[in-house]
């Protein structure tokens, strides 16, 4: 398959139909729209239409209000559901038509007022705490922390470092106020020494100025009365009531929790809506009518078309310029196998308008060499058997990432048949704890039939074969860019850049396999001399054809030895299963084994399973896609109906 063809659509309607046409174009969801002309009719634009700015701030504010609202359900009171539950279902029309949510507002406003209550409580539990806190040292102390003193006395509180010399304080203090201070420890902790110092009066700036050069700090009580206990009795009241109200709260929110569906639903409805507003932003209006602008697949012409003719628009049709190929959305359609490396293409970037959809070049690629690194016919089948199971209960919204993993399921499967790997050699391994008597061949397993391919004892064999594979597909990307080049009637240039170097890895080939190198080099150089030397004079000929020489064997070099990763993933997984099937098998039972088997190819399958897909990848986006893909596709979003919490029923 490939990329779809898309025009631009330029339709004028009337104003009062506007939001009956939206509605319908999103009913059908195939048109995207637009408030950019093509350049042609930009001085029309400007004269006669304006941007139609209409409810779409109300929109976002109501989307945003119900987002919030089952963000708190979610975090207060989470839903309990079956791992693979699905979405629950709702009709289109449930979403499209505005309906009465002014009760799901209240309840959304209602989930937010307790959310701000829940943080009020928070905020006052943790000051009280602190509060605590502070007054825990002092728990002890007999005067009170606000006591004013007497006519000729007055109380000092703090805390000295632990490191302070009580004893030099207490002689320095005798020194100079001749005793008249009393000095009494509270408490002690793994931080301070805390004290109270009862003094006369005038001795206050003198005591203090004493106590500072041995580090005394003075604490912070705030507004805190009465004893210190009576302050931490009053606060742990405070904070057993602030939990009590937190509990009341915690049960409102999960009673509330039975609003969760209608309040998804809402939501989704409120997303349907602000697209729709969005929409109308983008439409141009003018005295009586409204312009639409946009874009839409060759295909579906004819339904929007039909849908227009009701509505009695005056419309039109047109092919894109290829000067206007940047601006043209990018819609992919393939087949049942391709369209599920669109997780890979996401990731990278979409294609370019008017080049080539790499999906179904990419599809076998990518599948055979998933399963040639996995190489297990156990790993295959549980892949197969539990990416099944998720698109049959749970039908993922986006179901591409569950395809792809079957596909390389099923290569993995296969590629473990010509391996006869069953999580590694398991089965040869029970196989021996009952028959420990056997011997074994090297290689050899207990199986219905012997691995066609022996990644231990075949390894040059398998990183040969890699590396081969690495060639193939470098060709094949060579040779789409080989077509896309002509087809843009670049042919000099596909001639001395790919076609040349095809030449070059035949003649090679030919000249080591006849043992013929010496013409073979010489009709190589005599190649690249026509080749990479074209359109250079003098001087720039030597250093174009040493320049390319040099660039475009390091880059095919490191290209294909890239490849030997094949191989590489293959044998760590069959020699890390074999391994922890061996260590099983020391425990001389079936139940020790199974123990230790199940873990080990518990814990390689979920290596595996990210390792090979991002090294697959890796393959893919620099050694195949530097070949011809040209990135930068913008996608098509059409008007359409998009839910996050339901399933629409089809």
């Amino acid at each position: 398959m490939a990329i779809v063809k898309m025009k631009r659509l330029r339709a004028v309607a009337m104003a009062a139909d506007r939001d009956a046409l939206l509605l319908e174009l999103q009913r059908l969801g195939c048109v995207q729209l637009s408030a950019e002309g093509d350049g042609r009719d930009e001085p029309l634009l400007a004269a006669r239409y304006v941007p139609d700015h209409g409810e779409l701030t109300e929109r976002y504010a109501q989307r945003q209000l119900l987002r919030e609202a089952i963000a708190v359900l979610d975090r207060y009171a989470p839903e309990k559901k079956k791992l693979l539950a699905p979405r629950p279902r709702a009709k289109a029309g449930a979403l499209l038509e505005a309906a009465d949510d002014a009760p799901m507002r209240e309840l959304a406003g209602e989930l937010l007022r307790l959310n701000e209550q829940l943080k009020a409580l928070a905020a006052d539990e943790a000051r009280e705490k602190l509060r605590i806190e502070a007054l825990l040292p002092w728990e002890r102390c007999s005067i009170p922390l606000d006591w004013p003193g007497t006519a000729h006395t007055a109380a000092l509180f703090g805390c000295l470092p632990l490191g302070a010399d009580l004893d030099a304080l207490s002689r320095e203090i005798e020194e100079e106020l001749g005793g008249a201070v009393q000095l009494d420890t509270v408490s002690v902790d793994s931080a301070a020494r805390y004290l109270t110092a009862i003094h006369c009066r005038p001795d206050a700036d003198t005591l203090l100025r004493l106590l500072r050069e041995h580090g005394f700090t003075a604490p912070a009580f705030g507004d805190a009365k009465g004893l210190a206990k009576d302050g931490i009795a009053e606060g742990e009241e405070i904070l057993s009531a602030l939990a009590e109200t937190r509990k009341q709260v915690l049960e409102k929110l999960s009673q509330l929790g039975a609003q969760r569906r209608p309040l998804q639903l809402a939501c989704d409805r409120a997303e349907v809506l602000a697209a729709r507003a969005e929409a109308a932003e983008r439409l141009l209006r003018g005295e009586h009518t409204v312009l639409l602008l946009g874009w839409c697949p060759a295909e579906r012409e004819r339904d929007v078309s039909a849908l227009l003719e009701r509505f009695d628009c005056a419309w039109e049709f047109t092919e894109p310029e290829k000067e206007d190929y940047p601006q043209v959305p990018v819609k992919l359609k393939n087949g049942p196998i391709s369209r599920s490396l669109q997780t890979v293409t996401d990731m990278y970037s979409l294609p370019a308008y008017g080049s080539v959809d790499p999906n179904p070049l990419m599809a076998p690629f990518f599948i055979f060499f998933y399963g040639m690194m996995m190489a297990d016919m156990g790993y295959g089948l549980l892949m197969i058997l539990g990416c099944l199971l998720v698109l049959k209960k749970k039908r993922p919204a986006n179901p591409h990432f569950f395809e792809l993993f079957l596909w390389c399921g099923v290569a993995t499967f296969a590629w473990g048949i010509l391996t006869a790997g069953f999580f590694g050699d398991a089965v040869t391994q029970v196989y021996l704890l009952y028959h420990p008597d056997v011997t074994l061949a090297d290689g050899q397993v207990i199986w219905f039939w012997q691995p066609l391919i022996d990644p231990l004892n075949k390894a040059l064999e398998l990183l040969i074969g890699s590396l081969a594979l690495g060639v193939i597909q470098i060709f094949t990307g060579m040779a789409v860019s080989i077509r896309l080049k002509l087809k843009r009637g670049e042919w000099m240039s596909a001639l001395c850049d790919e076609v040349a170097w095809y030449l070059v890895f035949v003649l090679a080939a030919v000249g080591i396999l006849t043992d013929r190198l010496t013409p073979a080099l010489i009709a190589i150089g005599v190649l690249l001399v026509l080749t990479q030397g074209y359109g250079k004079k003098g001087i720039g000929i030597v250093t174009g054809i040493f320049g390319s020489l040099y660039s475009h064997v390091t880059g095919y070099f490191s290209d294909i030895l890239s490849y030997s990763r094949l191989m590489a993933l293959m044998l760590a997984g069959s020699v890390i299963a074999q391994v922890f099937n061996k260590l099983g098998a020391i425990t001389g039972g079936i139940v020790g084994f199974l123990i230790i088997s199940l873990i080990g190819n518990a814990l390689n399958l979920g290596l595996n399973l990210l390792g090979c897909y991002v090294h697959d990848m890796r393959l893919q986006c620099l050694e195949f896609f530097g070949r011809f893909y040209e990135d930068g596709g913008k996608r098509f979003e059409p008007l359409a109906v998009r839910t996050k919490y339901v399933e629409l029923e089809k």
